[in-house]
């Protein structure tokens, strides 16, 4: 096996340094699902994560790992607020994951480092004691927030976005997790799909001590991240230079394409339309050039300007203003413009 096994943290938790986000099976069939998860599995992966947030995707892990429990780590989140929330959310999760206790379980989008003071921590205190939690977490998207979160000591894990798009600040909050004891779990390793070089993706994932759990839906990423089981991953003087053009194209304000924002009054599609001219560069260009999203980019002139979509925004983005941006460079690229 060529994928490198790392520890998250204090929780003892030892998995290989490719993992499964449960997030995008809620789009496909049960048995789509189950199929994609148990194969992942065969191929080596052994952490799962998924959320009471991802409509059905909790179900179909259970179903998938389904007497096999002690042969997987999986980790879930909730939204809550209050701990009655909570209590419901866990015992949901736990019966929609046919299991008595989560590995992880994560306080989700968290928009500041809860504490002892705030019923929600006490609640995850309360669950672990009972055993239903064995290791508490939290996700964040804000630096800030994270960075709160890890000088405060009070979770095991934390979530946050980290892709080699990654500022010297992101890096040093993976860093500064490691010196804590803390467990760090990668989301949105693909930059929100804007990152096409797997390899990339993982060589740079393999300097760290941090876990990735991409996004799969279908079985040919499945495919191609369970062959890095087999082939080497370490970072090489080709893949530097990928990433450092990446970088250079994609680096200051963009969307991550999370959808957070959304919905939108004005009915746009802004977790797509707010990075169109980086999807359209990156991906075959006609895929975005179809008469269905030349209606979705014009929807953009409908905009009301209400700001609602910014505070929303967990990476505090200008979106109205990004959103401009893009369909001015739309109506460039259908007017000749190359692309």
């Amino acid at each position: 096996m060529r994928v490198r096994t790392v520890c998250l943290g204090k929780t003892g938790i030892e998995v290989p340094q490719n993992a499964f986000g449960a997030l995008p099976i809620q789009r496909i069939s049960t048995e789509d699902a189950v199929s994609l998860l148990r194969k992942a599995y065969e191929g080596g992966m052994r952490f799962f994560d998924t959320a009471r947030a991802y409509s059905d995707s909790e179900e179909k892990v259970g179903k998938a790992f389904e007497g096999m429990r002690d042969k997987v780590f999986i980790a879930s989140k909730t939204m809550a607020s209050d701990s009655e929330k909570f209590v419901k959310d866990l015992d949901t999760s736990l019966k929609n994951l046919k299991t008595d206790y989560l590995d992880i379980y994560q306080l989700h989008c968290a928009p500041k480092c809860f504490n002892e003071e705030d019923g929600i921590y006490q609640s995850l205190l309360e669950a672990k004691r009972q055993g239903k939690v064995r290791h508490i977490g939290i996700t964040a998207h804000k630096i800030g927030v994270a960075e709160e979160i890890v000088a405060s000591g009070l979770y095991e894990t934390l979530q946050f976005p980290f892709s080699y798009l990654a500022s010297d600040r992101d890096i040093e909050l993976v860093r500064s997790c490691k010196d804590h004891g803390m467990g760090f779990i990668a989301m949105k390793g693909l930059s929100g799909g804007l990152l096409n070089n797997s390899r990339a993706c993982m060589a740079f994932m393999s300097l760290f001590d941090a876990l990735p759990i991409w996004g799969i839906q279908r079985q040919s990423e499945l495919d191609e991240w369970l062959s890095f089981f087999e082939k080497e991953t370490e970072m090489t003087d080709e893949l530097r230079a990928v990433i450092e053009k990446d970088r250079k194209e994609l680096l200051g304000e963009f969307c991550r394409g999370c959808g957070y924002c959304m919905p939108c009054a004005a009915d746009i599609t802004i977790n797509q339309c707010a990075r169109m001219s980086q999807m359209i560069r990156r991906a075959p260009s006609e895929n975005w050039l179809t008469d269905h999203w030349q209606k979705e980019m014009m929807k953009i002139e409908n905009c009301i300007g209400c700001g609602v979509c910014k505070t929303r925004c967990p990476y505090e983005l200008d979106i109205p203003a990004l959103l401009k941006k893009n369909l001015k460079d739309y109506k460039e690229i259908l007017a000749g413009k190359e692309i």
